[in-house]
Formats: structure tokens, C-alpha cells, sequence
């Protein structure tokens, strides 16, 4: 089992930057897959991106390839997601989410443990 704690979503203006963070607690973070996933309101929750356990591996989205950077600090049980050149579309709550498992998946449903979400606004 594993608790996710979400942090660091607010208001900004189109073309700021934001940073979240994701606080782990439980058995050992290093061993799970982490992911960042976004619901907008009326929308389905998508995937935004992704990090291997190692941290080595990444993935995104295209809708925000370039502008976004997922990271994790094993030794703090944090996972991050850099925001920058943001844009109204990516008004949403953002969630962090755990797989239990060997590989990144970039599924909602592949994912078991998912932290409350945080808000993310972006004005034009």
C-alpha cells in the first residue's frame, strides 16, 4: 500500500510555470512505476506523463511534450512534474498515481494507488 499527496497546483497566466509535487508514504517508492494524469472538467482523465522507477525512463503525452517535466527523488519518496509554458487547455486536476508492477504504463486503469489531485488554472 502506498499514500500520495499532492501539492504545488494553483492559478497562473498563460505562458507561466508551476511545479507539483507528489509525497509518497508507504512501502518503498523506488519500487513502483510513478504518473501524472489530468481531468479537465466533462473530460476523461488523460495521461500526462510518466517515469520509470529508476527514474531513467520517461514519457509524455504530445499535448505536452517540451513544456513538461516529469522527475523523481527516490531518497525523498517524491515524484515532481515541472510545468512550464503553460496554456489554458492544461486547466485541470492533476493526480499522481503508483503502479504496482515491473514496467511504465501510460493507463489510467494500469494504475493502483492514486493521490486526491490538485488544481491547475491557467488563465488567458
Amino acid at each position: 500500500q502506498v499514500q500520495l499527496v499532492e501539492s504545488g497546483g494553483g492559478l497562473v497566466q498563460a505562458g507561466g510555470s508551476l511545479r507539483l509535487s507528489c509525497a509518497a508514504s508507504g512501502r518503498i517508492f523506488s519500487t513502483y512505476p510513478m504518473g501524472w494524469f489530468r481531468q479537465a472538467p466533462g473530460k476523461e482523465r488523460e495521461f500526462v506523463a510518466a517515469i520509470s522507477r529508476s527514474g531513467g525512463s520517461t514519457y509524455y503525452a504530445n499535448a505536452v511534450k517540451g513544456r513538461f517535466t516529469i522527475s523523481r527523488d527516490n531518497a525523498k519518496n517524491t515524484v515532481y512534474l515541472q510545468m512550464n509554458s503553460l496554456k489554458p487547455e492544461d486547466t485541470a486536476v492533476y493526480y499522481c498515481a503508483a503502479r504496482s508492477g515491473l514496467v511504465v504504463s501510460t493507463t489510467p486503469e494500469e494504475f493502483h494507488y492514486w493521490g486526491q489531485g490538485t488544481q491547475v488554472t491557467v488563465s488567458s
